[in-house]
């Protein structure tokens, strides 16, 4: 007999996910829905009533939470266009698939005590109040939770895969325990393999899968490049593995092949002097992307009036 089906949807806190398991890595070109499609979900043993089950992701399967960022706020010039740019690859190519749900960052100025550094144990009640920016993430928390209860209370779903750790969320599972016949699993969004998971919302869960793993991560990148609509969508430069060493590759193959798109189309391509791999297979570490810059160095010193490029 064939497992029974698990109408599913997965409801992703942004934030959580980004620090969790992507800030710093080269993996933040990620392809939500083949995560959880083709990683997460399939390595999950569900049972209802004793019989196996299958998770079978709805439209808009994955509900994506998260907030943009403020421009005046960010940690890296590019931060607010690659965003949007990642944003606008999941909707193309993606479009009913997966749902982003924007709240918003609130930027106030506040005075808040500061860490008195001769008695690092005096209480903040004690230490002198200094002026700081407060940035805080809005509505994303409760959009996760309404959204969630909203579906398993409307009886659109029969599990509901909260991805955070976040205890904040801890009121909606209880309820959705409660009111509904919902299966809730529950994804910690690390990489830490030590890390427990939040007890509170643990408890309130069917199944818990406490970490994600680095080869997920790899194998669900999104394609660099994704058309549709008036231009097409394109990974960020700085969102490749070790973006300075990136930059230096890059600009070394453009001023040989001409063009960015002429270099990425090297880069795509086996070459025998690098042992039949391409050379963006390589540039996903730091070794790697040495090698390719070596490489194309020796080429250039030995063939500079050459008008051809790299093999």
């Amino acid at each position: 007999m064939a497992p029974s089906a698990l109408r599913t949807r997965v409801y992703v806190d942004g934030y959580n996910f980004y620090y969790g398991c992507l800030k710093g890595t080269c993996y933040k070109w990620l392809d939500l829905f083949q995560l959880f499609s083709q990683q997460v979900l399939p390595s999950i043993l569900v049972q209802r009533a004793g019989v196996p089950c299958r998770s079978e992701l709805l439209p808009e399967a994955i509900q994506y939470f998260t907030a943009r960022i403020i421009e005046t706020a960010a940690k890296a010039a590019d931060s607010v266009s690659s965003q949007a740019r990642y944003h606008s690859a999941l909707r193309k190519l993606h479009d009913g698939r997966i749902r982003i749900v924007e709240g918003y960052y609130s930027l106030t100025k506040v005075r808040m005590p500061r860490i008195d550094e001769a008695c690092p144990g005096r209480w903040p009640r004690d230490c002198d109040r200094v002026p700081v920016w407060k940035l805080e993430e809005k509505q994303s928390d409760v959009n996760l939770a309404l959204h969630a209860y909203h579906d398993a209370a409307s009886d659109q779903i029969d599990q509901a895969v909260i991805v955070s750790n976040d205890t904040d969320l801890m009121p909606a599972l209880r309820m959705i325990r409660a009111h509904t016949k919902v299966i809730v699993g529950l994804v910690i969004p690390t990489l830490d393999r030590q890390r427990l998971p939040n007890a509170d919302l643990a408890a309130h869960c069917h199944w818990v899968r406490r970490h994600l793993t680095v080869e997920e991560l790899a194998a669900s990148q999104l394609p660099r490049v994704i058309h549709g609509g008036k231009k097409p969508t394109v990974k960020p430069d700085s969102w490749h593995a070790h973006p300075e060493l990136f930059e230096e590759a890059l600009q070394l193959a453009t001023a040989v092949r001409g063009s960015r798109s002429a270099a990425f189309q090297w880069f795509d391509a086996p070459s025998p002097y690098l042992g039949g791999q391409t050379p963006i297979s390589l540039m996903t570490t730091e070794a790697g992307l040495r090698q390719v810059i070596a490489y194309m160095r020796t080429w250039t010193a030995e063939r500079s009036r050459c008008l051809g490029g790299p093999d």
